[in-house]
């Protein structure tokens, strides 16, 4: 029903941002509100750092804004069409977008990365920017490309943050950019050097190595510290099932203490758009060990927007099938990266996004309407579990 939300657990609060600009601030205990304000366009994501709440916006101006923790006063934004250029048109995937962002307590720095499409008949354009912004709001340094990035990561030592792309339509031609966090200079790159636009998914740094989910190949890697491939590992790729060749792409990866976890997502055909059949690692968690071997998989049955993790546990918020529409997918799922027990919570509607800190994990149920049925399931929600 076109809402999309974003969520974040802090020490003692849970932060809201809605798909109308609302950012809400909510005791973690009572959920009594302690502070609400209105974002300029659509709150996609939301960070804490340094006694503030920086989010992420989707809307005309693409915003990047800081709020400080215990009041909501505004503290400063930084509009990133200034340098991605403004909407052609008001239509949603026209508007610039700030995809995804990561902090660094110790450089006391914020990383964002935005993204304009534009397309005129045949001719498509992305227009992107990375930025280490100050946690005073200074802007640091970009890193301006014509591609369209997807996720970024910062290693736990600060010393490198990297950029994955999943579109390349332009000059800009790898799908990966590892880059100096002081200057934003490139540090290396790499590329599954495969055929098409369609270049990385996911991007997550466990110490030294890098985990890549890639879309070209629909493979999961392993890199090292200079972009060296440790391992490559088969996920969803191409399979002939019947008269067709199926694939899903890798969309997430998460990577701790010698684990890796990748989820795929929906099933596409390389000649049509309807399939008879499913790809046999679809909607799918995979969990890798350090050499490359499977640990465990399990099935998480439908679409999933985003991961949260917290140590050795990683969480799932499961929306529909796109294939099949069955409610059953509308789940939560909390997994043990070690063991793969998992624990499974349904929901009416469809989980959108999800935050994890410690035993506490906060998610975003939204309503949905199947096409051929009329009834709305569930409702706009923010859920609490232990």
């Amino acid at each position: 029903m076109w809402t999309r939300s974003s969520v974040r657990l802090t020490d003692d609060l849970v932060v809201v941002g809605r798909e109308n600009g609302t950012v809400t601030a909510y005791d973690r205990e009572s959920l009594a509100e302690r502070w609400a304000v209105d974002h300029p366009g659509s709150a996609t994501g939301i960070e804490s750092a340094g006694g503030t709440v920086v989010v992420a916006g989707r809307g005309e101006r693409g915003s990047v804004a800081a709020y400080d923790l215990e009041s909501g006063e505004h503290k400063w934004d930084y509009e990133t069409a200034l340098d991605v250029g403004e909407p052609e048109s008001d239509d949603r995937f026209a508007l610039p977008y700030v995809v995804d962002l990561a902090t660094d307590t110790d450089r006391e720095v914020v990383y964002a990365a935005a993204r304009r499409y534009e397309r005129n008949g045949q001719d498509r354009r992305w227009h992107s920017t990375v930025y280490a912004i100050e946690f005073g709001g200074r802007v640091r340094w970009r890193y301006e490309t014509d591609a369209s990035p997807i996720a970024i990561d910062v290693d736990d030592a600060g010393d490198r943050l990297a950029v994955g792309f999943n579109r390349c339509l332009g000059d800009h031609d790898v799908g990966l950019v590892v880059l100096e966090p002081e200057t934003g200079e490139p540090h290396w790159q790499w590329d599954p050097g495969t055929d098409g636009d369609r270049r990385v998914g996911d991007v997550a740094f466990d110490g030294d190595r890098l985990a890549v989910a890639s879309h070209g190949d629909k493979r999961g890697y392993l890199l090292g510290p200079g972009g060296e491939e440790r391992w490559r590992i088969d996920l969803a790729v191409e399979t002939e099932i019947g008269d067709e060749t199926l694939y899903a792409y890798p969309n997430h990866v998460h990577a701790s203490d010698g684990h890796v976890a990748f989820v795929t997502g929906n099933t596409y055909a390389l000649e049509s758009r309807e399939t008879e059949s499913r790809h046999p690692n679809e909607h799918r968690i995979a969990v890798f060990d350090a050499d490359g071997e499977r640990r465990w998989a399990e099935p998480v049955r439908g679409f999933v927007h985003e991961l949260a993790a917290d140590g050795g546990t990683v969480v799932v918020p499961c929306a529909q099938n796109f294939r099949v529409r069955d409610p059953a997918t509308h789940a939560i799922h909390r997994f043990d990266l070690e063991t793969g027990d998992v624990v499974t919570r349904r929901l009416d509607g469809i989980a959108t996004a999800v935050s994890l800190d410690g035993e506490t994990v906060a998610a975003i149920e939204e309503p949905v309407v199947y096409h051929d049925e009329e009834r709305v399931r569930g409702e706009y929600a923010l859920q609490i579990r232990s």
